[in-house]
């Protein structure tokens, strides 16, 4: 399962270096290569101390960690709705996104030019929200008037429909987003497969200044009061030392952060932010051959954990057998957890928690 987050912004404000830092990222990972698929499309380890904890105990001739999918979306301007720029190839990208990162410039410098004029991180996150709306009310419009054709064949089931997308198109046309619609699990069937541009999650990727990186600044408050509307999740980064960061070696990553008062990288709180926004939790299998660490949904029973790694294991699911990352770490290995009665056998009702190292039965 890989999450396939989509990096958007106004010209001039970071997206393209936060990607370049991100791809230099993931060619510094000792067992998992960035990969780029196309020109902005590349798949970047996931960071996680537990991977390696695993590793270092059990000494696998493999460790593969999960991975997030990163996607760089060019061309948008004011007026992509109508094709200006690159529009219209954005926008579709846009849909193919699980979670939209929304870098928004906040930081001066008159030798880069804003396309806009001035920093205003509020007028540049409603630009983007307003052409996201128009595409989405274009859809809905569409939808609409098929609706109505479909509606005179007295269906009920086409009038009902009608009836909820009508609702949502005069929604958009207020300047409001699909994801401020209220509509229930039923109804959102009416327009689910429109999949929706206004309606995908969103996480504010805020590029300071180096002197601002670790406190914020007014333009990072802006940002934060926009995105508590929605409680959508805002790492604040400075694109310019991420692009440096990734260069260096893990030793030296690690002094480098310490120098600037930092704990983490920017890239690895944004990563670890999309994964929070999506609900989303780990579990990892571990063995002489490989130590490897897994993406699922929270909320998922055993045998969906065990179909994300083949369709064969669920399908022939017998029960799993588990042990609590901190009985693996804390009795040092699978043997010394079993016999100190910490590995459990868990059926197909098992909810799957964040950290649980997992050997999954089942037939063939």
């Amino acid at each position: 399962m890989s999450l396939k987050c989509g990096i958007v912004g106004l010209p001039n404000v970071g997206k393209s270096t936060l990607f370049n830092a991100l791809s230099n990222a993931g060619a510094e990972s000792a067992n998992f290569p960035f990969c780029t698929i196309d020109p902005n499309v590349g798949l970047v380890p996931v960071p996680d101390n537990r991977l390696q904890k695993l590793a270092d105990l059990i000494e696998p001739k493999q460790t593969l960690p999960a991975t997030i999918e990163f996607v760089d979306i060019a061309g948008l301007v004011k007026g992509a709705s109508e094709g200006k720029g690159k529009g219209n190839a954005f926008l579709s990208h846009i849909r193919e996104v699980d979670l939209i990162v929304h870098v928004v410039r906040c930081f001066d410098d008159d030798d880069i030019i804003h396309v806009e004029g001035s920093v205003d991180p509020e007028r540049d996150i409603h630009i983007i929200e307003d052409e996201l709306i128009l595409k989405d009310l274009e859809s809905v419009e569409k939808r609409v008037e098929n609706l109505k054709k479909q509606s005179k064949s007295g269906d009920k089931k086409f009038t009902a429909q009608l009836e909820i997308v009508s609702k949502l198109a005069e929604h958009l046309q207020e300047g409001n987003t699909a994801r401020t619609f209220e509509a229930d699990a039923d109804e959102k069937l009416a327009y689910r497969d429109l999949f929706l541009l206004s309606g995908k999650p969103v996480l504010y990727a805020c590029n300071v200044s180096e002197s601002d990186v670790s406190g914020g600044n007014e333009y990072v408050e802006v940002v934060k009061k926009i995105a508590a509307i929605f409680d959508d999740e805002v790492v604040t980064f400075c694109a310019k030392i991420e692009a440096e960061i990734a260069e260096l070696e893990e030793e030296e990553k690690e002094m480098f952060l310490a120098e600037m008062g930092l704990e983490n990288s920017g890239l690895d709180r944004l990563i670890q932010a999309a994964y929070k926004n999506l609900g989303l939790i780990t579990y990892f299998t571990a063995g002489p051959k490989e130590v490897r660490a897994w993406t699922i949904k929270s909320g998922t029973k055993a045998p969906g954990a065990a179909g994300v790694i083949h369709t064969d294991f669920e399908r022939g699911f017998i029960r799993a057998e588990t042990i609590g990352y901190n009985d693996y770490i804390s009795l040092g290995s699978e043997k010394a957890a079993k016999e100190a009665g910490k590995m459990r056998q868990e059926g197909k009702e098992y909810v799957v928690n964040d950290g649980d190292v997992m050997l999954f039965r089942f037939n063939v």
